[in-house]
């Protein structure tokens, strides 16, 4: 198998599929990977949702990243274990797909995506329609598996400034090339929406350890609200990340995030901060 359904994954296995409402499948955590960022969790859980879609419009249109009502974050899988995965769409229309989704581990929730809309788009400008559609039913009959880890480039940021426990600010340049570029996607290579997440908790979590917890506690992400991906990221963007702190209590404190590439904002959510125990 080369890097097309393998770089970028993560649904090996459809297990059930009801079309165009409902859809269930799988994806094992390679050993490889001593984590999965949750951020990749929600990847998992829009990427069946998405072969959902597809597959309602016999694979003239696809979806992308487009807004997310509310993600509830819960502690992390671990390598090895068996992601549940499960989307429930609400409609599939010409231009968008609205949907709901979970993932579990062992019967313990990971996480809750609520109030997600994808805006539809000509499939053949980004992928090969029959070798979807090929896949879509290798992985409805269980034929399919994934082979090896996804191949992440190095996600660091490079903080740029900021006022300790109110704001931070980082950089990131995204690669020209990279081994996901095959997979998302083949004829538009395209920076995934869910690691420009995964970078902007990076830094969230950076802040949120600057700001002053209730004693015996530290502050943990909880809830990411209304995030808002604005336009495609294309290979070697520079991209500007800022988080602050909007309000502060004694049980939650939240963070406003946002990306920019030059002086054009792409990309908007909030951050609920939870009180967890101190390690």
């Amino acid at each position: 198998m080369d890097d097309h359904f393998r770089a970028f994954s993560f649904v090996e296995r459809i297990t059930s599929v009801q079309e165009g409402r409902r859809i269930r499948g799988q994806y094992t955590i390679p050993s490889g990977l001593v984590e999965l960022p949750l951020a990749l969790v929600g990847e998992a859980v829009g990427q069946l949702a998405a072969w959902a879609a597809m597959a309602a419009v016999n694979f003239d249109q696809r979806p992308v990243a487009g807004l997310a009502g509310c993600l509830e974050l819960f502690p992390e899988p671990r390598a090895g274990q068996v992601l549940e995965l499960a989307a429930d769409l609400e409609s599939v229309e010409a231009d968008s797909v609205e949907y709901n989704g979970t993932a579990h581990v062992d019967g313990r929730l990971v996480m809750r995506l609520q109030d997600c809309v994808g805006p539809m788009l000509r499939l053949a400008d980004f992928d090969d329609p029959q070798a979807l559609r090929n896949r879509f039913e290798e992985l409805c009959q269980s034929t399919a598996g994934l082979k090896g880890s996804p191949e992440l480039p190095q996600l660091t940021l490079e903080r740029t400034g900021g006022d300790p426990g109110q704001h931070i600010s980082a950089t990131f340049q995204v690669p020209f090339e990279a081994p996901l570029f095959a997979d998302h996607f083949p004829r538009r290579h395209v920076f995934p929406g869910s690691l420009l997440m995964h970078l902007n908790l990076q830094l969230a979590t950076t802040l949120a350890r600057e700001i002053d917890p209730p004693p015996g506690s530290q502050w943990v992400a909880g809830t990411v609200l209304a995030m808002k991906l604005r336009s495609f990221i294309p290979p070697g963007a520079v991209l500007r990340f800022e988080a602050r702190l909007k309000q502060r209590s004694n049980e939650s404190a939240s963070l406003a995030l946002e990306t920019r590439t030059n002086n054009e904002l792409i990309a908007t959510s909030g951050l609920a901060l939870k009180v967890g125990d101190a390690i």
